[in-house]
């Protein structure tokens, strides 16, 4: 779950992590993977060699949330609560908005296109020093908030359905669908990494965007559950001594037909973007060496089974590979 405003649901919420994969622990990590397949030579051969580690440590901001309290408003951004049209008109850049609606206001509504600006300046930085290290870390989280902007409920404050009576929309568009539709994604759009003139302008057009998908991601559920009953509709489980309700396996694929491919877009809007910014720090960062020595083999193998769509199949998506699933967003 992004955040934890509503106390009387946060144990549902709280169980709900402990039973999903979610975009946090399973998308996130897939596009990170992906984003480093359309890097250039230059840079993908590190970020190849370092693959485990970016990809498995992608959930990492959802994790620091549970021992830092500044850290959930820099998932979401509440566009309601800045003003009409708000994904239009608000400034592209921190400094800005500050002036415009003080530091607390941001922090109170959400702040995740500035932090992907922030964590890009660190990343450029990075490179900049040559701390390969710190290219690692950084560029790990730069893609966790990138993947946080393409989920369309992380710009909302109807976050969760929760003001329409379609509470549990957010783990079911971000959880269940990628969980239960991945094996017949594309993972590749022919996409490769390109130089952003103008990153906030890149990552705000990617609010934008989500925000756009909202309208149809809120209809469609209700679409879907025309004459569909409360019993198929909902599952109820027992775990820990407590009783919550979730939507149905069924239910979740009868809206993801729906919602033909908005999601797996979204995952692949992800991946471009992030190979984006990681190429356009490293070359802001003075294009720095990184070279390394790999099995060429084992890249070209891979490259290919990424070209025909065959990661999963080939079991080279590593987060298929993990023990276990969780969750954050």
């Amino acid at each position: 779950m992004r955040r934890f405003k509503l106390p009387i649901f946060s144990v549902t919420l709280l169980l709900l992590l402990l039973i999903c994969s979610s975009w946090g622990f399973l998308v996130h990590r897939t596009v990170n993977q992906l984003a480093i397949y359309q890097l250039p030579r230059p840079t993908q051969s590190f970020f190849w060699q370092m693959r485990d580690s970016i990809v498995r440590q992608a959930p990492r901001p959802d994790v620091r949330r549970n021992t830092d309290p500044q850290e959930a408003p820099r998932h979401f951004i509440d566009l309601e609560a800045y003003g009409d049209s708000a994904a239009w008109k608000m400034p592209l850049r921190w400094d800005e908005a500050v002036r415009l609606y003080t530091a607390d206001t941001l922090k109170k509504y959400g702040y995740v296109p500035y932090e992907v600006q922030r964590l890009k300046g660190l990343l450029t930085e990075a490179f900049r020093r040559g701390d390969r290290d710190s290219i690692v870390y950084y560029a790990t989280d730069l893609g966790h908030y990138i993947g946080d902007v393409n989920v369309p409920l992380h710009v909302a404050i109807n976050y969760d359905g929760q003001l329409t009576g379609q509470r549990g929309l957010h783990s079911l568009w971000e959880s269940r669908i990628p969980e239960i539709d991945l094996n017949s994604y594309r993972l590749r759009d022919g996409h490769k990494a390109r130089y952003l003139d103008d990153p906030a302008v890149a990552i705000w057009t990617a609010v934008r965007h989500s925000h756009d998908l909202l309208k149809d991601i809120f209809a469609q559920e209700i679409e879907a559950s025309k004459g569909m009953p409360d019993s198929v509709k909902y599952h109820t489980e027992t775990r820990n001594g407590r009783t919550f309700k979730t939507y149905s396996n069924e239910f979740a694929k009868a809206y993801a037909a729906r919602l033909g491919n908005t999601v797996n877009d979204q995952l692949l809007r992800s991946a471009d973007l992030i190979a984006d910014f990681w190429y356009t720090a490293w070359v802001d960062g003075g294009k720095p060496d990184l070279s390394v020595t790999v099995d060429k083999k084992e890249l070209k193998s891979e490259l290919k089974a990424y070209r025909r769509n065959k990661l999963i199949e080939k079991k080279m998506l590593i987060s298929r590979q993990s023990a276990g699933t969780g969750s954050g967003d």
